[in-house]
């Protein structure tokens, strides 16, 4: 597809909830920011053409993909949920992502939340699931990002399986099941998706930062 010149950039909002008590885990956090992008993509709003959120998607999709991640916790966070969003938990993660928007429009709500420094931990003792029935990301090994900079990675390459991957309506039917492992791609390129960044944030243009695919059944 030939993009456009970046004179007007779209993005789509992750918001993370990071309350002081219980602090949501890494992982978690990156499983929730992944199901909340497809969640979305999935919504009647967004496939109905009619649907309130339909155009924003398309104009975004339209150009180069965007994704920001920003976090709240309190009154910032519960005023969130006066705009159109999808929710996802996992654990004690809560993600919801919003309709895409000029990147120098953000809403009212969204614009004074942190955008940078969002930096969890994952227990020693981190359980990951089998793959069966579910995407698995794998974050590639070497390659440093902030919470929020990976939670931005997962949820593009859970997008591309969901646009891309043959087994995406199965998956969808399933529940949007994600796992996100640290690896080296298991599968071969044709039955996964790999995420090179643009190079805006954290690190170099061109970095392969996720895969994704099914590696087990689904």
């Amino acid at each position: 597809m030939n993009l456009p010149e970046e004179t007007d950039p779209w993005s789509l909002s992750l918001v993370a909830q990071v309350e002081r008590d219980p602090v949501p885990t890494h992982t978690d956090t990156l499983v929730a920011a992944a199901r909340a992008v497809v969640l979305l993509l999935a919504d009647p709003r967004v496939t109905d053409p009619e649907g309130e959120l339909h155009d924003a998607v398309q104009a975004w999709r339209d150009r180069r993909i965007r994704k920001i991640c920003r976090r709240a916790r309190g009154a910032k966070w519960d005023r969130t949920a006066a705009l159109p969003h999808t929710e996802a938990r996992s654990g004690d993660a809560v993600v919801r992502v919003f309709a895409p928007h000029p990147r120098d429009e953000v809403p009212e709500l969204l614009r004074p939340l942190q955008v940078g420094g969002l930096d969890l931990a994952d227990p020693d003792d981190l359980e990951v699931p089998g793959p069966d029935g579910l995407l698995t990301i794998r974050l590639t090994p070497g390659v440093t990002m902030s919470t929020g900079k990976a939670a931005a990675q997962v949820g593009h390459a859970a997008q591309l399986a969901f646009e891309r991957l043959p087994q995406a309506a199965r998956w969808a039917q399933q529940g949007f099941g994600v796992r996100v492992v640290t690896g080296a791609p298991v599968l071969p390129e044709r039955d996964r998706v790999d995420v090179r960044d643009g190079g805006f944030t954290e690190v170099p243009p061109g970095t392969v930062t996720a895969s994704a695919g099914f590696e087990g059944t689904i």
